[in-house]
């Protein structure tokens, strides 16, 4: 069984690290801080971009070679508002210093040196409704393709009301055959509202070769390197994620599951 579904090592510091090396592939890096009020972490970007989110709380940061000052005002993910970013060029370094408990991701790809450090979001960032009845979610776009903020990173959330489905109708994109589909691995940062429930992620080719389905818990990761990679969640249980993509072209282009390319065409 492939080892797709990451559980957090713990729940204070740094409780995610996903790298292309622990992942099998080549592109996209994750972690994940919890920290506490007073806490100060670090880390140099070496050859990657890195694109700073304050998923939840306040923290004061510094990063190449800049005073960014105090970044976050979302202390519930739930309440759903555009998060603070920080994007960071590859060859510079970061350190935050927690103002209250918080939590920060650390999305990282391959990077070019081809933009400079800025901040990123709340302003421009709307919340933006997607799909039709129990397919309906909505998206907070951090940088996405339309972004021309990064060098290879693409990185959006989504919130999924309880009793829906996202990333769905499933698509894959895991061939480089552009423009009809993109190379992008994958990863899902999952939280859940109310925390004590679960959500439910599968990940599958056509062929079925690769066909797993997860039950994922609040502070999970799901990797996707290739399939089509649908979300459930359940009545009473809303859905949080936070998608990091990366490939070998910033270029978002999917390709339908044989068995949902009538809703595609239907919903279009």
């Amino acid at each position: 069984m492939p080892d797709l579904l990451r559980k957090p090592f713990g729940t204070h510091g740094k409780v995610h690290q996903i790298t292309p090396e622990s992942a099998g592939w080549r592109y996209v890096g994750f972690g994940l801080y919890k920290l506490r009020a007073g806490d100060t972490v670090g880390e140099a970007t070496g050859s990657n971009e890195v694109m700073l989110v304050m998923v939840e709380g306040k923290a004061a940061i510094t990063g190449a070679g800049q005073d960014w000052g105090v970044l976050g005002d979302r202390m519930n993910v739930f309440e759903k508002t555009p998060p603070h970013s920080l994007y960071l060029p590859n060859g510079t370094d970061w350190q935050a210093t927690a103002e209250t408990d918080c939590t920060i991701a650390v999305c990282a790809a391959p990077g070019m040196g081809g933009h400079e450090a800025r901040r990123i979001g709340p302003d421009g960032i709307t919340l933006t409704e997607r799909g039709k009845g129990s397919n309906t979610r909505y998206i907070n776009n951090i940088a996405m393709e339309n972004e021309d903020y990064c060098d290879s990173l693409l990185v959006t959330e989504v919130f999924t009301p309880a009793g829906h489905w996202s990333s769905y109708p499933s698509h894959r994109h895991d061939e480089d055959d552009y423009p009809r589909i993109t190379y992008l691995e994958e990863t899902y940062y999952h939280r859940l509202n109310p925390p004590n429930g679960f959500g439910i992620q599968r990940v599958y080719t056509d062929d079925l070769q690769l066909n797993e389905t997860m039950a994922v818990a609040d502070g999970d990761v799901v990797l996707v390197p290739r399939g089509h990679h649908p979300c459930g969640a359940p009545y009473g249980f809303e859905m949080y994620y936070l998608n990091v993509m990366a490939g070998p072209l910033r270029k978002w282009r999917f390709v339908a599951a044989p068995e949902v390319e009538w809703i595609m065409e239907r919903d279009a």
